[in-house]
């Protein structure tokens, strides 16, 4: 029953129990739904994950620590760049195409070490040498005999002693072999040499001796190059690779560059699916001259493809070679 007040003559209303009593039993379900939930996703965790309490995945992701020649290894994709819109001005005009202009452009090789006719970077200095007749031949060769005769008036020397009555024209034939490799085209030296054998195992071939000139002083480096591959099907005669590292050694080199230059040679004629090399080498500029260390030896190494992506594969290679001990 409602109370009434006499003085103002309103009812005031009645405590609301039975509403108190409906939020509490509200509050309590959601509570429990939550709890029900929450439940329930942890056994679906526990359903997902393995007996160890790891995480099961269907399908093996990309390793470098898995050998390149699995068929489950995947390379990791590479993220997608959206293409940016450009909008060219109405008042730019176009630079003309090579048939608005009649001049034809000089192919290139998409290889940083093949030019587009085999040759291996050549310069100016390379395709002069290479097309020059008998008549040319001769005055290239007199002009290094008179250039030896200078240096070894310079040495202090007497260049008309009968000892070196002939050293200026050894020399200078002997300068042109020790750099025969600018006039070497590496089609030729493959030769179509590639055949189709479906194999896709590791293929070594050591202790390749390796004759060069260092570029800095002119005096000789030699050592022994290690080449190695992973074909993708198709092989190439083994002969061939001591021919490439012969060809890029007979020149001015350094040992980082003959050694990428190699491996990156192999890569464009062959196309596999990995290259390695590694040199080691003793250079007569350290061991003759500045800090004379002659037992020190420079070790030098490129890898290519799944050589530098797979670390059991790059593993691999270096202990069969003898490198990694």
């Amino acid at each position: 029953m409602a109370r009434s007040d006499s003085s103002s003559g309103f009812e005031s209303p009645a405590p609301v129990v039975n509403g108190e009593k409906n939020s509490k039993r509200s509050k309590s379900k959601d509570s429990g739904k939550k709890q029900a939930r929450d439940r329930d996703a942890k056994n679906a965790a526990a359903a997902a994950a393995g007996p160890n309490g790891t995480h099961m995945v269907g399908e093996r992701r990309s390793s470098v620590s898995k050998p390149a020649r699995d068929f489950r290894d995947k390379p990791e994709p590479s993220p997608k760049r959206k293409k940016r819109k450009t909008s060219t001005p109405a008042a730019v005009k176009e630079t003309p195409t090579a048939d608005e202009t009649g001049d034809v452009p000089t192919p290139r090789s998409p290889s940083p070490v093949i030019d587009f006719d085999g040759l291996s970077r050549p310069s100016v200095g390379t395709r002069k040498r290479l097309e020059e007749d008998d008549a040319q031949k001769e005055v290239r060769l007199e002009r290094m005999k008179g250039a030896v005769r200078t240096l070894l008036e310079c040495v202090g020397e007497d260049p008309d002693r009968e000892g070196l009555l002939a050293t200026p024209d050894r020399y200078a034939k002997a300068m042109l072999y020790f750099t025969k490799g600018y006039q070497e085209n590496v089609r030729d030296i493959v030769n179509g040499a590639i055949f189709q054998e479906g194999h896709n195992e590791m293929v070594i071939v050591k202790d390749i001796e390796v004759f060069s000139m260092c570029e800095h002083h002119l005096v000789p480096f030699n050592g022994k190059m290690h080449i190695g591959y992973i074909p993708s099907n198709a092989v190439i005669g083994i002969s061939k690779l001591p021919r490439i590292a012969e060809m890029f050694a007979r020149r001015l080199q350094v040992q980082e560059r003959l050694t990428k230059e190699v491996a990156n040679a192999v890569m464009d004629v062959l196309k596999p699916q990995g290259v390695a090399v590694v040199m080691e080498s003793s250079h007569l500029c350290m061991v003759m001259r500045g800090v004379q260390k002659t037992g020190s030896t420079t070790i030098t190494s490129c890898v290519l493809g799944c050589f530098e992506r797979k670390e059991k594969t790059r593993n691999e290679f270096l202990s069969l070679i003898g490198v990694n001990r």
